[in-house]
This record gives C-alpha cells, structure tokens and sequence, in this order.
C-alpha cells in the first residue's frame, strides 16, 4: 500500500498575496496602533524579575483558601500582594512587592509571611529579587531585543539587499510590537522568560522570512521579465506548503507543551504559539511588500546573488 506525503496545501495554489496586502498593512496598522496605545497607557503586567519583590510558591494541605491566606497576608501591611491558585487546588502563588530596605528587609518580609501563615504550609520555593537586580534584568532585556533586531538587519542587508534588510525588520518590530500589545491587553505576567519568548518569535520569524527571501531572490534571476508583484507572489506560494507544514507540526509541540507543561511553563509557550501565528502572518503580508514599496532593484539584487555563489568554497 502506497503512502502519500501529508499536504495542508496543494503544490499549485495561486493566491494573490500582494494584492490582499493593502488590507494586511491597514490591519497590522490598526493592531500596532492599538499595541503602543495599551502600552503607554495600560501598561504591561510586570513580573518579579522586573519590578523587584518576593515569589513564595506554597503548597497547603487541603484545597487553598485563598481568602483567608489573603486576609493573613493583608494584615502585615505589604499592600499590593497578589494570592492565586498556580496548577492544583493545594499550590498557591504569593507575590510581594518590592520593600524598602533592600535583601534584609525582604527575608525580613519573608519570615512574617511563614509567621503569619502558621503551620502546616509547605513553603515550596522562594524568590527575592531586589530593585537593583530588577532594574539591571530590565536593561538587558531590552538590550538583549534591539541588539538582536539589529544583528538581524546586519545579517540580511549582507545576504541580500538593504531592501530585504528592511523588510525583515519591519517584519520583527511588527511582531514584537504586536506582542507586547497583546502582553499589555491580556495582562499576562511580563518576565524573563517572556523576553527568551520574544528572542525565539525573533529567530522564527526570520527563519520564515529567510525563505522567502530565498526563493524571490532565486526567481528575480530566473524570470527577469516578470512584474515584481507577480513575482512575489509565485515566490510566495511555492514555499506555502512548506511553511504551513512547518507551522501547524511547531503548533502542535507548542499546545501540548502549553496543556501539559504547567503553570510555570504557560506564558513563554502562550508567547511562542501567538509568535508563529503572527510571524507567518508578517513573513507573507509585511516582510514581502515592503520589497515592492522600496522598489527592489532586479539588476542589484542579481549582482549581489552572483557574488554570492561566488563567494561559495
């Protein structure tokens, strides 16, 4: 019995990507809008790592009431603790802001909670991180992003031509953007492990637009005649299947690791699912119009393809 490959797209297809692109830049417009605005005045729900402050992970021995453990806590006088149930019944999360006196006043802080909660909890793990370490996660997050977004540029520019430079940052920042607008919406906590998140959509986002790229530049040469639009377009659906396949089999990994993995694991996999939805998206309807809106130069970019294959050992 023969077997046949599985395809979640047909090899032929003919869909008019460039043509539907005037309504993904107005819809990707709208959302980036929509994404600085929550930012500067919603704001992202900031985790530990960045605004400083105590995790306390405890397990209780019946069902958590997390009223009454809240009424314990309120009456040492933190303000602003936050009491949740994280995965079963029994485990509870206890967030503490941030007190003023450094390392000691926060395990100071840390054994009035013990004190207050009495016997019987067990005490899972805790985490302090103080104002100054909060301070320094934040500035290497952010440097962390921009010196990728820029090695990125560096990378393609080389490869090919400032325009495909160009449109595979556009792409990211559009990703990033739209990412954090989603963070700052849904108030998911925001902390280290959502920044290895948005540095991973990065890598996979390019990736797709890499492919892309590849084969535009590829049919550049070969059909020297044909109008760019078109061309794109071709280049575009002769990699759909490939990318499609890519996306649903990474998507399939990524909603099991997001079911069975846990509450620890649940933000960074929520990321990465949300970034291969919206980096397909931005790869086809962002990183390839662009090339038309600068106006790719064919002789350019044959130039810099034969330099290329040159330059191969």
């Amino acid at each position: 019995m023969a077997y046949r490959p599985i395809r979640f797209i047909p090899d032929d297809t003919k869909i008019p990507f460039m043509r539907l692109s005037r309504f993904g830049f107005f819809v990707s417009g709208l959302l980036s809008l929509a994404a600085v605005l929550l930012f500067v005045f919603v704001g992202l729900n900031y985790g530990v790592d960045f605004k400083g402050g105590t995790v306390l992970s405890i397990r209780t021995a019946q069902p958590a009431n997390i009223e009454e453990l809240r009424g314990k806590i309120d009456t040492l006088g933190f303000g602003g603790a936050e009491i949740q149930e994280f995965g079963s019944p029994n485990d509870v999360l206890i967030r503490l802001p941030a007190v003023e006196g450094g390392d000691k006043a926060q395990q100071d802080a840390v054994a009035k909670v013990k004190e207050a909660l009495g016997p019987g909890i067990e005490f899972r793990s805790v985490e302090v991180v103080g104002p100054k370490v909060s301070g320094e996660l934040t500035e290497q997050g952010i440097i962390a992003v921009v010196t990728a977004i820029i090695a990125i540029m560096i990378y393609v520019w080389f490869r090919f031509e400032w325009q495909f430079a160009m449109g595979a940052v556009l792409s990211l920042l559009h990703d990033v953007l739209i990412t954090i607008g989603l963070f700052a919406l849904l108030r998911i906590e925001f902390n280290l492990q959502i920044i290895a998140a948005i540095l991973t959509i990065v890598g996979y986002s390019l990736n797709d637009t890499v492919v892309v790229f590849d084969r535009t530049r590829e049919y550049l040469r070969k059909y020297k005649s044909m109008p760019l639009a078109d061309l794109i377009d071709f280049s575009l659906n002769s990699v759909l299947p490939r990318t499609i396949l890519t996306s649903v089999t990474t998507m399939l990994a990524l909603i099991a690791l997001y079911v069975f993995g846990g509450e620890v694991l649940r933000g960074f996999t929520f990321t990465m699912i949300w970034g291969v939805i919206v980096g397909t998206y931005s790869s086809i309807f962002i990183a390839s119009p662009v090339l038309i809106l600068l106006g790719t130069v064919r002789e350019n970019v044959k130039q810099g393809a034969k330099a290329a294959v040159a330059a191969r050992p």
